[in-house]
């Protein structure tokens, strides 16, 4: 029995810098911004996490609602890929940030993007999608490049507790990379909208529940909190993620990886616009070294007709 209803339909080749290339790109982008917005806030993880999905909910359900009137109600399955998804959302930035003051920010952000080697990695064993050998070569590079842009050769591993902290970032990193692979997994088949509404609903509750369990929860944050955490929903859950939930089904799995490397990128340079901070020589290169990668990776010239990475139906 063909199973139409769990792999990617075939998708005709396309360069990723036209169309969703595009969108995915301008999404890691908006993504970045959520950094800095939530350092301005001074709310901690659990507040961080929950508001900016609760704050995106009220504009994501009439953007939802003609695609539900239209399409009708998704399948259980897509349901259930969007509840997945939402609650390794909030497990990421709930682990992800208290990561950061037990082993520094600069490993923590390292060890959360190895999803570019995770997300491919799941496409290809769950749906046998193809992996071109440019991204392979190239691969060294891109993880050089988050390394430097981390900033982890000047500070190293450093925080109150560095083994706690890298057992949290790891963790972190898988729950980003399942998330990453079923938000692109629940696109394939339409809902799309529907779906992504489902994930931020389930990360609010399971970001709620987390952040009152660790004792990172408030539920009166002042004003002003409150409006850097509109900023970080607008930025992020109604326009950064929305993008990327969107084009993600229409790129090849390593494409989109690729591309969100874009956020620690934009992070570093809005970080230094923004917050005044000042990025090392390391950090630009790093930051350098992963444009010039994406580029290469996935907006070249392909010669190969197998080398788009295009997935197949079983």
């Amino acid at each position: 029995m063909a199973r139409t209803d769990l792999a990617p339909q075939r998708r005709r080749p396309a360069r990723a810098f036209g169309g969703p290339g595009w969108g995915q790109a301008a999404g890691a982008l908006s993504l970045s911004l959520s950094p800095v917005f939530i350092e301005l806030s001074g709310a901690d993880a659990g507040t961080a996490s929950a508001y900016r999905c609760l704050l995106a909910l009220p504009v994501l359900a009439p953007l939802a609602l003609p695609e539900f009137r239209r399409e009708g109600r998704p399948p259980r399955r897509q349901l259930l890929y969007g509840v997945a998804g939402g609650a390794l959302f909030a497990v990421d930035a709930l682990l992800w940030a208290r990561s950061i003051t037990e082993v520094g920010a600069g490993l923590s952000t390292v060890l959360v993007n190895v999803q570019v080697v995770l997300v491919p990695l799941l496409a290809w064993a769950v749906d046998r999608e193809h992996i071109p050998r440019r991204f392979l070569l190239w691969l060294p590079a891109m993880i050089a490049g988050v390394v430097l842009t981390g900033g982890l050769l000047e500070h190293g591993a450093s925080g109150s507790d560095p083994v706690a902290g890298t057992v949290h970032a790891v963790l972190a990193a898988l729950s980003y990379s399942g998330f990453l692979f079923l938000l692109r997994r629940g696109g394939f088949h339409g809902h799309v909208r529907t779906t992504y509404t489902v994930v931020i609903l389930s990360a609010t509750v399971v970001s709620a529940l987390g952040g009152a369990a660790w004792g990172a929860l408030d539920l009166t944050p002042p004003w002003h909190t409150l409006g850097w955490l509109a900023l970080v929903a607008l930025s992020s859950q109604i326009v950064g993620w929305l993008l990327v939930a969107l084009n993600s089904p229409r790129l090849p799995s390593h494409t989109g990886a690729v591309l969100l490397l874009l956020t620690p990128v934009g992070a570093v340079l809005l970080g230094a616009w923004i917050l005044g901070e000042r990025p090392t020589l390391a950090q630009w290169a790093g930051c350098g070294l992963i444009l010039v990668s994406a580029y290469v990776t996935v907006g070249g010239r392909r010669t190969n007709p197998r080398d788009d990475g295009s997935a197949e139906s079983p």
